[in-house]
């Protein structure tokens, strides 16, 4: 049956929502791609009978709202699953071994890649030093992305084809890592890193469209029926993007996205005479996309006072603030909302001060996004409050992050680190997301996170990191749909199991409401977008 025959499908024999539903509904009628009817089995199919429709068995599954990814990049997860990863790595030692293993599968001179290393998850707390990277890649020049994207690991091949030296200034939005007699370490912060893609292959169109195909339907298996996602610096210009989206769904892809604009590709935009909330139902064009400092691991997130463990330092702005507030103007006057990544207090000043500047009202429905605001303080969640913008959060970080970032802080910060329920209470509205490839995409362990704030599997510690943030499962529910809705301005369309709505759904296996580990342990056995199975166990 073609898209264009497509009458309707009647599911049944579900449990809809979280625990029993009140209503006792266990079936939904989806036509067109929308929820037109919620009932009994029996009720919608005597309804039904003699109308031509499909019949999707449910089979006692358990049935949710479609969970949206608020906040994460398809194109670099696309990538992780073909690269080489250190998700799970636990030592230095083991993350030479895994270089040593690709290497000796990679032709001499051709470059090594990988993703997702944290050298503060090993034992003991360190990360390979420039001799072992040259040891491990022999010949090849080698590019490692630690977890955040925000600092990077070389050995002396890859700076060589970069042609830098010692002698290389830093660039103003970066730094190359430097030992105490001013050699190269190793390590690159930021947009140094610009040094070393610009000597990388360039990976050609069949290679991106795959690594988005691969993430979509990644997505699709773990329940996800729709994202958030940056990935123009990936993909090199929005009309590839538009093309390779596209092309996936007149090959069959069913997967909603809202793609953020790096606000380098602000130009292209206007070219093509795009703004903030262009599209259809399954690719929308959303904010302009800025990033204002970079991460607590690598010290690069700008903080209004010294880090805690490391006082000659507060981090680093990627904009300083005229420069922050030009390209706010810029975004303002092409009809975008901005997205800015802003983890530190410091660099929390600088987007609200952006934000309060050039007012948004007027110029868009679409809402400012505020991305993942870890370390705030009270006057600024109560900036935040008034500007009535998205708070894009990453409940995963927790899980990450502690218990070593509280020394990075210090004591005088943690009242209003990683602090959702606080943004939450305070009438911040919060969308959930995972920042995948940098954290496991799959948003059932972000919805752990939210309400246990510890690590699956663990009971230490018993109530969780900063207990007085965890969150209910409802709201933690809430912010992977309809708070992901809010952040598109599609709160009328999804979100949400009702007449009217789009038939998305995750369908899982087990009652997450039922308990923790039931929630850990939970797997997607089904995921329905516009109406049409997308994804099944």
């Amino acid at each position: 049956m073609t898209e264009q025959q497509y009458q309707g499908t009647l599911f049944k024999n579900g449990r809809i929502g979280l625990g029993a539903s009140p209503s006792g509904a266990d079936a939904v009628y989806a036509e067109n791609g929308m929820i037109r009817a919620i009932g009994t089995s029996a009720e919608l199919a005597l309804q039904l009978s003699g109308r031509p429709h499909e019949v999707v068995d449910w089979a006692g599954a358990h049935v949710l709202p479609g969970l949206t990814d608020s906040h994460m990049h398809l194109s670099m997860q696309g990538v992780k699953l073909e690269a080489l990863d250190f998700s799970e790595t636990a030592s230095k030692e083991q993350m030479l071994w895994q270089v040593r293993e690709r290497a000796a599968k990679t032709p001499d001179g051709e470059w090594i890649f990988g993703l997702n290393w944290n050298e503060n998850a090993f034992s003991p707390a360190e990360a390979p030093t420039l001799d072992e990277l040259d040891e491990a890649a022999g010949s090849r020049p080698l590019y490692l992305t630690r977890t955040c994207f925000h600092a990077f690991l070389a050995n002396r091949e890859a700076f060589r084809r970069a042609g830098v030296t010692a002698d290389t200034p830093d660039p103003p939005s970066g730094a190359l890592g430097r030992n105490e007699s001013g050699e190269l370490n190793g390590w690159i912060y930021e947009e140094a890193s610009k040094l070393l893609t610009a000597v990388q292959p360039e990976p050609d169109y069949a290679a991106k469209k795959a690594a988005i195909r691969r993430a979509c339907e990644y997505a699709l298996s773990l329940g996800l029926t729709a994202a958030h996602t940056e990935d123009l610096r990936y993909l090199g210009g929005i009309d590839v993007m538009r093309r390779i989206h596209r092309e996936l769904r007149e090959e069959g892809l069913r997967f909603r996205s809202h793609q953020l604009v790096f606000h380098e590709y602000l130009d292209e935009a206007e070219a093509l005479g795009l703004r903030a909330g262009d599209g259809d139902e399954w690719l929308r064009i959303g904010a302009a996309k800025i990033f204002s400092d970079g991460a607590i691991g690598g010290r690069t997130a700008l903080l209004n006072a010294p880090y805690h463990d490391a006082p000659s330092t507060m981090g680093m702005a990627i904009h300083p603030r005229e420069r922050l507030h030009g390209i706010t103007a810029r975004a303002r006057s092409l009809g975008f909302p901005i997205a800015v990544h802003a983890i530190g207090d410091g660099a929390a000043g600088l987007t609200l001060g952006a934000m309060e500047a050039y007012p948004l009202a007027g110029i868009t429905s679409l809402p400012d996004r505020f991305i993942h605001a870890q370390v705030l303080d009270a006057s600024l969640l109560e900036r935040m409050t008034k500007l009535q913008l998205i708070a894009d959060i990453q409940p995963r970080f927790v899980i990450s992050d502690f218990p070593w970032v509280l020394e990075r802080v210090g004591p005088e910060r943690t009242d209003y680190l990683y602090a959702w329920k606080k943004m939450m209470d305070a009438g911040v509205i919060c969308a959930g997301g995972s920042d995948a490839p940098i954290e496991p995409l799959n948003p059932l362990l972000g919805l752990h996170a939210a309400v246990a704030r510890r690590r699956p599997g663990s009971l230490e510690p018993a109530e969780g990191y900063l207990p007085q943030e965890r969150l209910s499962l409802e709201r933690a529910l809430w912010l992977f749909t309809e708070g992901s809705a809010l952040a598109a301005a599609e709160e009328n369309e999804r979100g949400q199991i009702r007449p009217g709505f789009a038939a998305d759904f995750t369908v899982l296996n087990r009652d997450i409401a039922a308990g923790e580990n039931e929630l850990t342990q939970a797997r997607a056995l089904m995921t329905v977008v516009n109406g049409q199975v997308a994804y099944r166990a």
